[in-house]
């Protein structure tokens, strides 16, 4: 779906409108988010947000994922596998498409051995008998069946949690009260003031926060130095992807925003292909984009993605924060 601009805006009439719908979701939110799941054997590390769409959980994971791996530990991924046909538990091969397990599974399954499970205990239970050491989820805060031994809830800079309205009237996945009490730790991503309100929870809560950025890969961009490109994108933020090309000199003389997870279809490869080519432009998506695209990609001849990954000046405090989590689960 594509977040209504309304929901990061100051709230109003459509909020208003849709504010007795917001509140009994919320209720069932918080409802189901208060029940008890099941532990886990081994420790379970849980990267989610607050809102809907896209705030940078992805790359998070993959980071902790590769932090977990420096320290001696076997972590698998443990995914839902949005937009993907299989409910699993079923571990990503070489074999499966976007179309099959969802576009973030096949993401992660290059760092580390990753299960998706629309049943988030069976899923867990599967990578503990497959060897897995520590078990990441990517996404899932809010699903109750498993317990979260360590919960880091990532935040866009850019955006915060919106007009701070439960969904449909805003963008949050549950009441924000309701989600930081459950949350080990914020981390928020990118510059700008929307996260303010969030930091001053977090605060009074006495829940850490910790800053990141997502940096793109230098080698990329140095192929993209000196081109002018047409940039496309179904995440839940295309506008960041454009904006982080921009900020790093890249000549965007068109952009194309698509839904989040969306599916292409070929007509629209065509029709970004001719624009590319009749303007004399680089095509470039993000990394999560042309593995959904899979074989599709050769319809848009010298396509190229860009791919990000999450540094922090913190980073010691937040290896520290999930290491603390992880020895405390053991315990």
């Amino acid at each position: 779906m594509r977040a209504p601009d309304f929901w990061w805006r100051k709230p109003g009439l459509a909020a208003a409108a849709l504010a007795p719908l917001a509140a009994l979701y919320g209720a069932v939110a918080a409802s189901r988010m208060a029940r008890l799941g099941w532990r886990c054997p081994v420790p379970v590390v849980c990267i989610g947000n607050f809102t809907l769409g896209g705030a940078g959980k992805t790359p998070t994971a993959l980071a902790v994922a590769a932090w977990l791996r420096e320290n001696g530990e076997h972590p698998f991924f443990l995914t839902r596998g949005y937009g993907g046909r299989l409910a699993g538990p079923v571990t990503v091969g070489d074999g499966h498409t976007a179309a099959d397990v969802g576009d973030e599974a096949l993401l992660l399954a290059r760092t580390a051995p990753t299960i998706v499970a629309r049943d988030r205990r069976a899923g867990a239970a599967a990578a503990q008998a497959a060897g897995a050491s520590v078990i990441v989820m990517d996404d899932g805060f809010q699903n109750p069946s498993l317990v979260k031994d360590v919960a880091l809830l990532v935040v866009d800079a850019r955006r915060g949690i919106g007009n701070g309205r439960v969904f449909p009237a805003g963008p949050l996945r549950a009441p924000f009260a309701t989600q930081l009490e459950r949350a080990g730790a914020v981390l928020v991503i990118g510059e700008g003031a929307a996260a303010g309100p969030v930091r001053g929870a977090a605060a009074v809560e006495d829940r850490p926060v910790f800053a990141g950025a997502l940096q793109p890969d230098p080698q990329a961009l140095a192929a993209l130095a000196g081109r002018s490109v047409l940039a496309f994108a179904g995440i839940g933020d295309p506008e960041k992807f454009f904006a982080t090309l921009r900020q790093n000199g890249i000549d965007v003389r068109a952009a194309r925003a698509f839904p989040d997870h969306h599916r292409f279809e070929t007509q629209e490869l065509a029709a970004l292909a001719d624009k590319a080519r009749a303007g004399g432009l680089t095509p470039v998506t993000t990394e999560k984009d042309l593995v959904r695209l899979g074989r599709m990609r050769e319809t848009i001849p010298g396509l190229v993605a860009l791919p990000v990954r999450l540094v922090s000046n913190q980073a010691e405090a937040l290896r520290a924060f999930i290491a603390d989590g992880i020895a405390a689960a053991r315990r």
